[in-house]
């Protein structure tokens, strides 16, 4: 599949999973034709599930094993390797196959039927029903090698069983496109900011994604190429899709800014397909020949797949492209997101977020409102945006931190919550209560040095950036309905420790 799709930009149907079933010569033709359709009968059982399941010939040997998985490596549309051993695969067999696998690695602990038919088994059934003890041996063999891989426990029959395993084909879709991502910067970071810098080698190395800088202007280019009947178009479905202010609609007095905002969306959206880019960052201290900030064009992109970071911030960048993809298909979205303000009401405090115009209408159901008004930081055009409030539900917001030595992700269960009428603050934005508490939130996300530019999904929980971490072995700081202060900063210690150890001298 192209680095970046065309397109639709969240789509998991292009890519697929394979289906290792292993076991060995000593059991016989008969028995291994047994292994091979109950096998496949297991892997079917995983056929409703976004990605699909690929069934693979029964592995037998060392050398059958180091090729599939020198296979699955080659091929892109291969994003991980679901394993199952279905009787007994001695694990020295396994060890070439698995020093070379650099795909994500699946470990189905299940056998092929649900109950035992307790008055009819013989040596015949044990001798082909041992996954119990296959998987232990495969186990050992991981642990040994020190694989990163994700277990699960069950029947595929099992709705927790499938749902575990969509969870880690949704991280290993987010692992396929960060490997894959190419991330256009417009402009740097904003000045003597921290949290936003990194190291975009290291990022190279351990998440994949390619992070380069490109002159504002050669943005400014491609919008002043778009074309009048282009921009009639896109104002054209600028009314259908929302509530337009009237004074930027045709004959309204503030058009011409409703036209340059859609100029913007249309050579940003041709310099991003051109160029094959998944995500991009603007800084508002960087506009060059803009006419105004991007705000509408940013917010529009954004909804469609793309990822993005203000200011420069390319690590968010990076987050808010990989959540839309390990989300593809579910209800919600994905949004840059920023903790700007605080109601401290004792027992019923909330956060607010927004930013200056950037956030994802795909956090709404509404129909979101097309305003114009003032900005007072870049000295540009008043710019155009979408106003809207986030959905009340379930949400997780994601930083991701460069800690020198290591990136860190630190993420939050959050509930977003009907907001107050906010009729002097034109952008779109959210208002939620995060789990456990705000002040043991905020006290152990300023503990873990978490950013203040997020990535908030209403689409996926985070037992998926769980496994997105895991098989990146990337540090990941969870705080949740179960965090305590004293537990988190024990983590914050033990964690030090381990990543310094893990690298190695």
């Amino acid at each position: 599949m192209p680095t970046t799709p065309a397109g639709p930009m969240n789509r998991l149907d292009g890519y697929e999973v394979w289906f290792a079933t292993g076991s060995q010569l000593l059991y016989g033709e008969e028995t291994l034709r047994q292994v091979a359709d109950q096998s496949r009968e297991v892997a079917a059982g995983l056929r409703e599930l976004p990605v699909r399941v690929v069934w693979k010939p029964v592995l037998t040997d060392s050398e059958s094993i180091r090729r599939l998985a020198l296979e699955a490596n080659a091929e892109d549309r291969v994003i991980g390797v679901i394993a199952w051993m279905h009787t007994f695969s001695p694990a020295k067999m396994w060890i070439a196959g698995l020093d070379a696998l650099r795909k994500p690695l699946l470990h189905l602990h299940t056998q092929a039927n649900v109950a035992l038919p307790w008055d009819e088994i013989d040596f015949d059934f044990m001798n082909l029903n041992q996954a119990a003890h296959g998987d232990r041996e495969f186990g050992y063999i991981q642990t040994r090698l020190g694989v990163h891989r994700k277990t699960v426990s069950g029947h595929v029959s099992d709705p927790r069983v499938r749902a575990e395993v969509e969870q880690w084909q949704r991280a290993a879709a987010g692992v396929a496109t960060a490997r894959s991502l190419r991330l256009a910067r417009f402009g740097d970071n904003m000045r003597y900011v921290a949290v936003t810098e990194g190291d975009k080698t290291e990022a190279e190395l351990v998440f994949g994604a390619q992070v380069n800088t490109w002159s504002v202007n050669e943005l400014a280019e491609a919008v002043a190429a778009a074309g009048e009947r282009q921009i009639d178009a896109l104002v054209e479905e600028y009314a259908e899709r929302y509530e337009v202010a009237p004074e930027l609609l045709p004959g309204g007095e503030r058009h011409a800014s409703l036209r340059d905002g859609a100029a913007i969306e249309l050579g940003l959206r041709s310099f991003l397909e051109e160029g094959g880019f998944g995500a991009f960052t603007t800084s508002f201290e960087d506009l060059g020949a803009l006419r105004q900030l991007p705000g509408l064009a940013v917010q529009r992109l954004q909804a469609e797949g793309y990822g993005f970071g203000a200011e420069g911030d390319w690590k968010t960048a990076l987050l808010t492209r990989v959540a839309n993809v390990m989300g593809a298909g579910l209800p919600g979205g994905v949004s840059l997101m920023e903790d700007y303000t605080y109601d401290l009401i004792p027992g019923a405090e909330r956060i607010l977020g927004a930013h200056m115009l950037e956030v994802s209408p795909s956090l709404t159901t509404a129909r979101p409102r097309l305003e114009v008004h003032p900005l007072g930081i870049g000295g540009k055009d008043d710019p155009v945006r979408l106003v809207f409030t986030a959905d009340p539900g379930p949400a997780l917001v994601v930083a991701l931190s460069d800690m020198r030595e290591r990136f860190r992700l630190v993420a939050n269960t959050v509930q977003n919550v009907e907001a107050p009428e906010l009729p002097k603050l034109p952008v779109g934005r959210a208002v939620w209560r995060p789990e456990p508490d705000f002040a043991t939130s905020t006290a152990c996300w300023l503990a873990a040095g978490g950013a203040h530019h997020t990535a908030m999904t209403t689409q996926i929980g985070v037992e998926v950036f769980r496994d997105f971490a895991d098989m990146l072995g990337v540090e990941l700081l969870e705080i949740g309905a179960d965090t305590t202060e004293r537990a988190f900063h024990r983590e914050l210690q033990w964690n030090q420790a381990y990543y310094r150890l893990a690298q190695g001298f």
